[in-house]
């Protein structure tokens, strides 16, 4: 029998979130394949997890229409070094995450020169792209997806999908309550509010002021005794006051707090699975707006409410993010009696049933094996 040569695979990530998700899939390769040479696109995290970091991709991750047109240069250069990388076969394999738009046409490179290629955490097609559905699928081998109506939306496109559950699951649980409040010096009987402006400087530009505004307006009013800020190493936060910046412990904050204000995002998610309730806030562009609102095919953005398929968490877009509306949205979720608080965590409880059982991780690599032939 011919042994298999050590398999060269190439991981992608273009921002922080994926960046977590694929550490988690380079370790388990490294586990099981320990001889495996992985290089990457990504940040900090894969590079701990043992990969070589042929690109970064600090300064790449924008959201909407109007944002990517800032960052389209880095990405028109970095496709063009990749697809060198691809044509010259550096690599048995390609395992792209998230990251949509500019990984559909890294997928497309990549299967043009005949490497084989994952996707892990599937675009949001299903949100306001469903066209490109076919032109994602035609360029991957294996699709993995990691909630469970979209395995639902790809097979009615006549597309196959496998579900591998969500990655969040895996992760090392939260503090307990107690012991983050005891770290981040919160008295036992106090109301805390967490606030998650988002990673991005361009989503904290926008957030920050809504939602400093609406906590120092609870604050006043008594709503709320402390207020933490889930904040990025070097972000900017003016005219903060009391509010509190953590910035080193995100999960620290969601463990402390008895309800949360978090941009659209992965966040809510990881919100739901610690049954802290929820308002959903964000926003982009003005014409990045209307241009998504045009094309939209889901009813939802937070993917609480997707998941849940009816409104479990306020959604407060655009206009409705702003200081007045946010704090009237936050006020009754921090008093776990009010029926609306209640009723949320019964929604959040059903969210956390559909998110599926541990194991994306290993269901990933198990579809990386195949790919990667015996």
């Amino acid at each position: 029998m011919i042994a298999r040569s050590a398999p060269r695979i190439f991981v992608s990530a273009g921002e922080p979130s994926g960046d977590l998700h694929a550490a988690a899939v380079i370790r388990a390769l490294l586990a099981r394949h320990p001889d495996a040479t992985i290089e990457a696109l990504g940040g900090p995290h894969m590079e701990a997890a043992g990969a070589g970091l042929r690109y970064r991709m600090e300064g790449l991750a924008a959201f909407g229409l109007v944002e990517v047109v800032s960052k389209l240069g880095a990405h028109l250069r970095l496709l063009r070094a990749l697809r060198e990388d691809f044509r010259a076969g550096r690599y048995d394999l390609v395992i792209l995450i998230d990251y949509p738009g500019f990984h559909v046409r890294v997928a497309e490179a990549a299967r043009a020169a005949g490497t084989k290629v994952l996707y892990y955490i599937a675009p949001q097609l299903w949100a306001w792209r469903p066209g490109r559905a076919r032109r994602l699928a035609a360029a991957v081998d294996r699709l993995a997806v990691v909630l469970p109506f979209e395995q639902t939306f790809f097979g009615r496109l006549g597309l196959r999908s496998h579900y591998v559950g969500h990655p969040l699951i895996d992760r090392a649980p939260l503090p307990e309550r107690e012991e983050a409040r005891v770290r981040l010096g919160v008295a036992g009987g106090e109301r805390v509010l967490g606030l998650f402006p988002g990673s991005r400087a361009q989503e904290v530009r926008r957030l920050w002021v809504p939602f400093r505004d609406a906590a120092l307006q609870l604050l006043r009013e008594g709503g709320c005794d402390r207020v933490l800020v889930a904040a990025t190493p070097d972000g900017a936060y003016p005219a903060a006051g009391p509010l509190v910046l953590i910035r080193d412990d995100p999960g620290g904050v969601l463990a402390a707090a008895d309800a949360i204000l978090a941009k659209s995002g992965t966040t809510t998610l990881e919100a739901a699975l610690a049954d802290r309730p929820m308002v959903v806030a964000y926003k982009v562009h003005p014409v990045t707006y209307g241009m998504f609102q045009r094309l939209r095919t889901v009813r939802w953005v937070s993917l609480v409410n997707l998941v849940a398929e009816r409104e479990v968490v306020p959604e407060m877009l655009q206009e409705r993010a702003e200081a007045g509306p946010l704090a009237a949205a936050l006020r009754p979720l921090l008093d776990p009696t009010d029926p609306r608080t209640v009723a949320q965590r019964e929604g959040l409880a059903l969210v956390r049933r559909r998110l599926g059982e541990p194991g994306a991780t290993t269901r990933v690599v198990a579809l990386a094996d195949e790919l990667l032939g015996p």
